[in-house]
């Protein structure tokens, strides 16, 4: 398994943050809140949960650093939304 490695407002998978083969980005808004926007598996990882991983990565960022979580890449809202998993971290 390749390592997650935290980058600027991302975590990812590679081996320069630049060129990631994945990825999930956030920016944050305010002082309490991140907002999911973006994420990226490569051809050759898909298929082995690693979007998930890093997703999970964020929450854990996230709960860490007390902070909610917006959603608006397609891929987080769908797991997230509706998931009492992530219902401390989901801001509505």
């Amino acid at each position: 398994m390749d390592t997650i490695t935290e980058g600027n407002n991302k975590f990812y998978i590679g081996a320069s943050e630049e060129k990631p083969i994945a990825e999930i980005t956030f920016r944050r808004a305010g002082s309490d809140t991140l907002i999911i926007d973006h994420t990226y598996v490569s051809e050759e990882l898909r298929g082995q949960g690693i979007a998930r991983k890093l997703l999970d990565k964020v929450v854990a960022y996230a709960r860490q650093e007390q902070k909610k979580i917006i959603p608006v890449c397609s891929y987080a809202a769908k797991v997230m939304k509706g998931n009492p998993e992530f219902e401390d971290v989901l801001k509505e």
